[in-house]
């Protein structure tokens, strides 16, 4: 038997560190570890696809945590029916579950489940601070571009500062500032 590691985070910034530390020390070698940055909202990743071609029967893939393989529902049990097929188990680190037997696979659907609706309740809430930060008069994003040949024709008219910020919804400070 053959023990193959995966891990994944969301983004660029984040760190695969804890999850690759974690599965060296399970046995892991590094020539078997398999690494993707990238959303887990899709199985198409380039770190799962390598994987999925060196895997054979008999082999066992380690991963840190559940939302690791994945974060839908539909596409958790895909992968653990196609890895199933090929006569190949992954085992879960952090929950203490593995999809060697019946009951492990069971455990595996009903925990990503579990793990896809708590997201759902965690955007629920993100949602909720948003809109309620919005109606308190908070500004999300960038920062609105100032329109500089504007900024200078009204200036050129004859306007003042404190008439151009009004009219340009910036701070006289602002106003002074682009002018010098």
């Amino acid at each position: 038997m053959r023990v193959f590691g995966y891990a994944r985070v969301s983004t660029s910034q984040q760190s695969l560190d804890v999850q690759i530390k974690a599965l060296k020390a399970e046995g892991v070698e590094d020539h078997r570890l398999f690494t993707d940055k990238a959303t887990g909202s899709n199985t198409e990743r380039s770190g799962l696809d390598a994987l999925r071609n060196k895997i054979e029967k008999g082999d066992l893939i380690l991963v840190k945590k559940l939302d690791r393989l994945g974060r839908d529902t539909a596409d958790m049990v895909q992968l653990i029916k196609e890895f199933d097929q090929q006569g190949v188990a992954v085992r879960f680190l952090d929950d203490g579950i593995s999809t060697e037997g019946a009951m492990g696979r069971m455990v595996v659907t009903i925990l990503a489940a579990v793990a896809e609706a708590e997201r759902a309740r965690i955007l629920e809430r993100t949602n909720e601070g948003r809109l309620e930060a919005k109606n308190k008069g908070i500004q999300f994003g960038r920062k609105p571009h100032i329109d500089r040949e504007k900024l200078k024709a009204l200036h050129q008219a004859g306007k003042g500062a404190t008439e151009i910020a009004k009219e340009m919804g910036i701070g006289r400070s602002t106003v002074y500032k682009l002018l010098n």
